[in-house]
């Protein structure tokens, strides 16, 4: 087994590029995509390269690749002979998942309100930020009894043009700004918009 970490490695540096044979005519999906598969089948004993496919919205042919990239980082590994696959307690710890505890109604009713609270920003004139994308994903798009907290990608846009620089100060108004929207539940998980999160399977808030 794997050594763990001494803490959760970042995204980024989480998974390292494998070389394979398809390495170089297939594109190198985001690190941060992958660990949010693996975080989504925590629930799931074992899943298929067509699972994954499915749910990254990929071709069998990246699906391959990634599992490749994966089982060499030591996430998951073969479950036997049957030509499935399975999440490592180290891949669990590298993708933040937790055990899934919540109900599909107390979920989908965390993203009815979050959704309602997105209107109500972009309803509002003196809102400092414009909210032009939206997404949610995760186990709760699956049919378990069970799920993790929903993962919500934001994407704002600054109103005020001095508010577009990026910058220390700016980053931390933008995270105080997603914190508030998200509420005090452990239901939702709100971060930053990516491209990925749109391109993988989701559920558009806007």
């Amino acid at each position: 087994m794997p050594k763990k970490p001494a803490q959760n490695p970042s995204a980024d540096g989480a998974i390292s590029k494998a070389d394979t044979p398809d390495s170089k005519s297939l594109p190198q999906l985001p690190a941060a995509e992958l660990l949010s598969f693996l975080k989504q089948t925590r629930g799931v004993q074992t899943w298929t390269e067509k699972e994954m496919a499915k749910a990254l919205k990929i071709g069998l042919p990246e699906a391959k690749q990634a599992i490749v990239v994966l089982e060499l980082q030591g996430y998951i590994e073969p479950a036997g002979q049957t030509g499935k696959w399975r999440i490592t307690e180290q891949g669990d710890l590298v993708s933040g998942s937790k055990s899934p505890r919540f109900t599909r109604q107390s979920v989908e009713q965390a993203l009815d309100e979050l959704r309602h609270r997105i209107k109500a920003v972009n309803e509002d004139s003196n809102a400092d930020y414009k909210i032009t994308d939206a997404v949610a994903f995760g186990d709760f798009l699956g049919d378990a009894a069970r799920f993790q907290a929903a993962e919500v990608g934001i994407r704002l846009m600054p109103k005020k043009p001095e508010a577009s620089t990026a910058s220390a100060k700016q980053n931390r108004a933008e995270l105080a700004f997603l914190k508030q929207l998200g509420g005090k539940t452990a239901l939702l998980h709100v971060e930053r918009y990516e491209e990925w999160m749109r391109s993988r399977s989701h559920r558009d808030l806007l």
